[in-house]
């Protein structure tokens, strides 16, 4: 990216929000070590937040790769993201509101109020954000956000505006990065992160998160009712023998003709957050990440069940969709299409609110005697399933990032 710093004031340093140390190793870009003498501020942990404060300040200070240590004085008020797994956290911890940019905020404010009207009180109004994809200097210093919730070493990678000289820019004198996103496939970081970047689960990043607001016990509520949903899922969970053979694939709105993506069930990363937990047969077993197939490819895999993520929302098409495979003279021999057993996912780079709910789509749609049938979409809201059919509490969930906790 050309440097245009000499179009703008640099505004100073935020006073309220300081930079600690850096990752293990001291890599660039991981924070602002500074020469203090560690004697001359006593330090105390919070033993129930993992953060640091300072008598001197009652700063706090929280540790991610790829950003290292960042130090704050107060939770952040205005949140720039990219990738919506982060605006969900911001979202779950109580701070949707705050997002000023999101990458195609179009699509997922029509999104996620297909999973939110089952959650009493808890709505979003992403529409006038800023499209964060790509966005040059100009944007970030307009929105003077004082937080980049984002994965500097993902916007090195995947955006062709920016350099590291942008990204220390901004972090020197907007406000700091902190985000981690190549855990989501388990990519490989760019330098001058590859050599140190760590991988995290998706639940393990939002705790972070949820440090860097002070919202410890919101995250705590939601984890607890994670973990008792993966735990009510895989104590119920058929014999493997008995486990459906899934394909895990993206067809394009537009259609078979446009394009099939066979997507790994099993993999590592959090992109697999809602598939991996449910143990099924992956009609192909052999992928790492995603591989674009043809329609033979999908017949001769035999597949008892097919999930079509990016299935929901005004982009989804999911009728339209499911229609051709039903109507369509190869794909039509296929298990799934012939026991009508195509079902919908949403998105894969999801947060903890969609997570909680795709892990609950996903047991139903492969597993109905153990958990209850997944009805016919037509491609509108989240089903209205009764407290009885949730496998997690709705209205819980609900109360928790409404703050009633």
């Amino acid at each position: 990216m050309a440097d245009d710093s000499e179009h703008y004031e640099a505004p100073k340093r935020r006073d309220y929000m300081k930079y600690g140390g850096a990752i293990i190793g001291g890599s660039l870009l991981a924070g602002c070590s500074g020469n203090t003498d560690p004697a001359s501020t006593s330090t105390d942990t919070n033993e129930t937040t993992g953060s640091q404060t300072t008598a001197e300040d009652e700063s706090y200070s929280v540790t991610m790769s790829p950003v290292g240590t960042v130090e704050f004085e107060e939770p952040p008020q205005s949140i720039f993201t990219v990738l919506v797994h982060h605006a969900d956290m911001a979202l779950a911890l109580g701070y949707g509101d705050a997002i000023n940019a999101m990458y195609t905020q179009e699509d997922f404010d029509k999104l996620y109020p297909i999973f939110l009207e089952r959650l009493d009180g808890v709505s979003v109004d992403w529409s006038d954000l800023a499209n964060s994809w790509n966005a040059g200097k100009e944007t970030l210093y307009n929105l003077d956000s004082d937080i980049h919730l984002t994965d500097p070493a993902y916007v090195a990678a995947q955006m062709d505006s920016w350099d590291t000289a942008d990204i220390e820019e901004v972090r020197e004198n907007i406000g700091p990065w902190f985000g981690n996103t190549l855990s989501g496939q388990h990519r490989e970081a760019p330098q001058p992160w590859a050599d140190e970047y760590q991988y995290y689960t998706l639940w393990e990043i939002f705790e972070k998160v949820s440090k860097v607001f002070q919202e410890e016990r919101r995250y705590q509520a939601l984890s607890e009712i994670h973990s008792n949903l993966i735990s009510t899922i895989q104590s119920n969970l058929p014999p493997q023998k008995e486990r459906p053979r899934t394909a895990h694939v993206h067809i394009a709105r537009t259609g078979l003709s446009d394009g099939i993506w066979a997507y790994s069930l099993n993999a590592p990363g959090f992109y697999r957050s809602s598939t991996r937990p449910l143990r099924a047969n992956d009609a192909f077993p052999d992928l790492q990440r995603f591989q674009r197939i043809d329609r033979e490819t999908l017949v001769a895999a035999e597949p008892d069940v097919i999930l079509r993520t990016g299935s929901m929302g005004e982009r989804g098409n999911w009728v339209e969709i499911e229609n051709e495979l039903k109507n369509d003279p190869v794909t039509q021999e296929i298990p799934a299409v012939e026991n009508d057993r195509i079902h919908p996912q949403a998105i894969q780079y999801e947060g903890p609110i969609l997570n909680l709910f795709q892990l609950e789509m996903a047991a139903k749609e492969l597993y109905p005697e153990q958990f209850g049938e997944w009805p016919s979409y037509d491609g509108g809201l989240y089903p209205d399933f009764s407290p009885e059919e949730q496998l997690f509490n709705h209205q819980r969930v609900a109360n928790i990032i409404n703050g009633d906790l």
